[in-house]
């Protein structure tokens, strides 16, 4: 069991969120293709989204083919997805991978239970942030309360974990607080708003979808089988899913080219914000 979830973790490269100064400089949109790749194929939580969401997405895009007939752009989570791809290796995404296949690393780091609680206090300040800036953009109205919402299920789970294995609550991390930072620069009108959907859908689907993934072999490994209340959506997550997913294709259908692009173009800059935090459980941020 250990080992295969320290396999899971390392996505199978030695190189993962290597030094600070390439960390800081990975949220810079003008990174070449190739950096932004390095990082998404490095990071379990993304590769582990994508892959679950291929035929999510393919299903969303039938779904919507009627409602685009008369539109010149397709579904935007469809253009979304097609990046996405492109950024994961042929054996991630066999048809439509293009990034090189990573190295495997010679000792797989077994994450312990600080490594997952600073994940989890990282997670969080992102979090707080993502629903800050919802419930201050008007143009952001329709996802307050969606119930993707996980600040309070995190602040119940960082305390159980400090109380269990009678761990200290530690500061937010590197990856966390810079990717906080991120979000919150970056909305500064309604133009940045396409910007911003790119992280918002990418990092609460991730969550959604590769994420729950980790979660139950965290739970295996670290908790005796508990389950965090970060996985607990309820019973209906395709229905809530569905709706959100909904609601960001309503909000892109307002969008011109230029912005569907800005929206496009976050995709790996998205990818390096969640990988950046999933970095702690393979042993790749110091905390």
């Amino acid at each position: 069991m250990k080992l295969s979830i320290a396999l899971l973790l390392t996505a199978g490269s030695a190189t993962a969120f290597a030094p600070s100064s390439l960390v800081h400089s990975s949220y810079s949109r003008h990174l070449n293709l190739a950096t932004k790749s390095d990082f998404c194929k490095h990071s379990a939580l993304c590769m582990s989204a994508a892959e679950a969401n291929v035929a999510e997405s393919a299903a969303i895009a039938d779904k919507d083919t009627d409602t685009n007939a008369t539109s010149e752009f397709p579904p935007i989570l469809q253009e979304l997805r097609e990046v996405a791809m492109r950024l994961h290796t042929r054996e991630q995404a066999p048809r439509e991978g293009k990034a090189e296949e990573p190295k495997k690393p010679a000792e797989p780091y077994v994450p312990t239970q600080a490594d997952y609680l600073q994940f989890l206090v990282d997670s969080y300040v992102v979090y707080v942030a993502l629903e800050e800036i919802v419930n201050e953009v008007d143009a952001l109205a329709p996802f307050r309360n969606s119930g993707l919402e996980r600040t309070q299920a995190l602040e119940t789970d960082i305390a159980y974990m400090c109380e269990r294995f009678d761990l200290q609550r530690p500061d937010a991390g590197k990856a966390g607080s810079m990717y906080a930072a991120q979000l919150k620069n970056m909305i500064k009108s309604d133009e940045d708003v396409p910007e911003f959907m790119c992280h918002y859908y990418n990092f609460y689907f991730a969550h959604l979808a590769g994420g729950r993934m980790i979660g139950k072999q965290m739970s295996k490994l670290l908790l005796d089988g508990e389950a965090l209340e970060f996985y607990k959506w309820g019973e209906n997550v395709n229905g809530l899913k569905d709706t959100v997913k909904g609601q960001i294709e309503e909000l892109a259908k307002g969008w011109n080219r230029q912005e569907r692009d800005s929206c496009i173009d976050a995709t790996a800059a998205a990818f390096m914000g969640g990988g950046g935090i999933n970095g702690y459980l393979y042993g790749r941020n110091p905390h």
